[in-house]
């Protein structure tokens, strides 16, 4: 794990070499072990990176990275697991090799196979590639989007890098709001890839590769599709498909226990991190560390209990770290720092603090259990969605328009009234001849936004997104299938932008390099072709993963009601960061630009306090969002 950066001239001037090791030093958290920069010999091509050594801690796998005759050129991100494997096959075409990393495998590997070398590896990764030879730049993101990688053409540069942090430190890169994005992030907490808060910094979407020739032309393209013809035949033998899911994560609980460094596991005492401890249990001859958050004075958030038991159960060393809503304010600065771009999930906090705690007791990686709940369908949210669309959201869709209207003037009414504006958007949703789900973290739906943006301020319908993606669905998978058709929109937009960039940018933040064994991307095209009816049975969720591990897990944790790891935002918000969230919704800056009715935040934020409403997750998107403006446009320090 690591920090890339680069610049490429396309106006026949040098590129800025100050520059570029500024943007190379700004990622030292990313990797504070090593760092490296690399200008071609005509200066129109440069390459920065900062590594955090896991694997061959020498100085042989330093980077910039070359092969043997210095016309290729990597900087890359990540972790490849098969490394090995491919590295014999490239020695047997006669490479001859002179570190033990994966980085030189993968110089090799492009170098014989092409473009398409992506295809024989697997991992985690954002790669960078310059190819001297044929003046062509390469750039990849991993297949499931676990690795970031943003970018930037401007006045006459392309400018990349790990985080937006670093390319905001081009001299020719323009900072704007881009208030188009500002809206997408209102629904979904994140905007979605393509585009990010500030205007013309883009990041790649997973699974898809960039190519530059010299005269700038781009090419993006994707490379590999989560849905195939072979996800169409669905696997129903729950003895099958238990035993293939446990062997699968075998294997990729063993493949991502290579490292020259210490390695543990997030342990919050639920099935995901506790079959990641159970499975790596299987495979060390010393104690797993683990490592666990919880939250003083509010114990109805804590997990502990349940994560003492599998830690007693498989003898690990473990580690606890409580924290409080002072901690978190405490940690706001470096939170809006190392986000770039305001991620709204408040679980950002805990996993800083986990991460620390890991990094502080000498540990290098970590496994976490990310991706579990949103291909096996892990939520409450999910059975009930499944529930509301083949039910009373059916039966409003095809009911009469002389039913619809006068059904929507009753309830609208009543809604608004009690606040109740998810509901009244799942019922015009519905009129509307829309679909039913939009993804699992939605925020600001389009009623709310009728109270909360200035009459006037543009935006677009986040449906548009949404029905992107369903589209986008119905062109590769016939198979008319609702709970299917969630988790393929979980994997689009709200698993790679907000859930695995929080576990990016938090351990990263710390030094920790996280591992995400259940999005191993084998194991999630077999996920594909599993029936949803043993996905969510008998009322069950996550059922068979749960059935897999039946002989591994005490039943007490794998059929314990799930709580989610999550952070206490609602009680926070009304104590000791009332007074700091206060001043921050009515006194930021963002006012200026006269996109926010200040009326409807006071009235959102009076009802939260005094308790007649939970309205933390909408404070604090507007918190998260507000901080991050006036630190990153007005320069203004929390």
């Amino acid at each position: 794990m690591c920090g890339i950066c680069g610049i490429l001239s396309f106006d026949k001037k040098p590129i800025e070499e100050n520059a570029l090791q500024k943007m190379t030093d700004v990622l030292i958290h990313r990797g504070p072990d090593d760092e490296g920069t690399y200008v071609n010999s005509r200066k129109n091509v440069g390459l920065g990176f900062r590594r955090l050594s896991i694997v061959d801690l020498s100085p042989a796998g330093h980077q910039p990275m070359s092969n043997s005759d210095g016309t290729i050129w990597i900087v890359f991100n990540g972790e490849i697991y098969n490394h090995l494997e491919v590295r014999k096959e490239l020695e047997k075409l006669g490479y001859k090799y002179k570190s033990r990393s994966d980085t030189e495998t993968l110089i090799y590997a492009y170098e014989q196979y092409g473009i398409d070398f992506v295809h024989k590896v697997h991992g985690m990764f954002s790669i960078a590639i310059w190819d001297e030879r044929k003046k062509i730049f390469i750039a990849y993101r991993d297949r499931i989007g676990k690795k970031p990688f943003y970018y930037t053409f401007q006045n006459g540069r392309f400018v990349f890098a790990s985080e937006i942090k670093s390319i905001l430190l081009h001299p020719k890169v323009n900072k704007e709001l881009d208030e188009e994005s500002l809206n997408q992030y209102l629904t979904f907490l994140i905007p979605p890839a393509p585009n990010t808060m500030f205007k013309k910094i883009k990041k790649l979407p997973p699974a898809h590769r960039m190519i530059i020739n010299e005269s700038g032309d781009v090419k993006i393209e994707k490379y590999w599709e989560i849905l195939n013809a072979d996800s169409e035949n669905l696997e129903t033998d729950e003895m099958v498909v238990s035993k293939n899911i446990i062997d699968m994560l075998r294997t990729s609980i063993k493949d991502r226990m290579m490292s020259d460094v210490p390695f543990g596991v997030f342990l919050s005492g639920g099935i995901d991190s506790s079959i990641n401890v159970a499975l790596m249990a299987e495979l060390m001859d010393r104690p797993i560390d683990t490592f666990s958050v919880g939250f003083k004075d509010l114990a109805k958030y804590n997990e502990m209990h349940y994560a003492r038991k599998v830690a007693k159960l498989f003898k690990t060393n473990h580690k606890e770290i409580l924290i409080d809503s002072k901690d978190a304010l405490e940690f706001f600065p470096k939170l809006v720092y190392h986000q770039d771009e305001p991620l709204a999930d408040p679980v950002c906090i805990p996993l800083y603090f986990v991460s620390k705690l890991a990094r502080d007791n000498g540990t290098i990686v970590v496994q976490v259990g990310e991706g579990s709940d949103e291909q096996f369908a892990g939520y409450e949210w999910m059975k009930r969605d499944l529930n509301y669309a083949n039910g009373v959201f059916k039966w409003i869709t095809n009911s009469p328009l002389f039913v619809q209207k006068p059904l929507y003037k009753v309830f609208s009414n009543y809604w608004i009234k009690n606040k109740q504006l998810l509901a009244l958007d799942y019922l015009r949703r519905a009129i509307d001849g829309q679909q039913l789900f939009w993804g699992g973290a939605i925020n600001f739906t389009n009623e709310h936004k009728k109270f909360l943006l200035m009459e006037g301020s543009h935006h677009t319908d986040s449906y548009d997104t949404v029905e992107g993606f369903y589209n986008e669905y119905n062109k590769l998978s016939h198979l008319n299938d609702t709970l299917r058709k969630m988790i393929f929109l979980e994997f689009r937009n709200r698993l790679p932008e907000l859930l695995l960039m929080r576990v990016d940018k938090m351990s990263m933040a710390t030094s920790v390099e996280s591992r995400v064994p259940f999005l191993d991307y084998r194991l999630v095209e077999y996920s594909f072709k599993i029936n949803s009816k043993l996905k969510i049975n008998k009322g069950i969720t996550k059922y068979i993963l749960k059935k897999s591990v039946e002989d591994i897990l005490p039943k007490e944790i794998i059929y314990r009601k799930k709580q989610g790891f999550a952070a206490p935002m609602n009680e926070w918000l009304r104590g000791d960061l009332a007074e700091f969230t206060e001043d921050k919704l009515f006194n930021s800056k963002i006012h200026s630009l006269n996109i926010f009715n200040r009326d409807y935040i006071r009235d959102l934020y009076s009802s939260h306090k005094s308790h007649r409403y939970d309205f933390g997750q909408n404070i604090w998107n507007l918190l998260n969002l507000f901080m991050w403006y006036d630190y990153w446009f007005e320069g203004k320090k929390l």
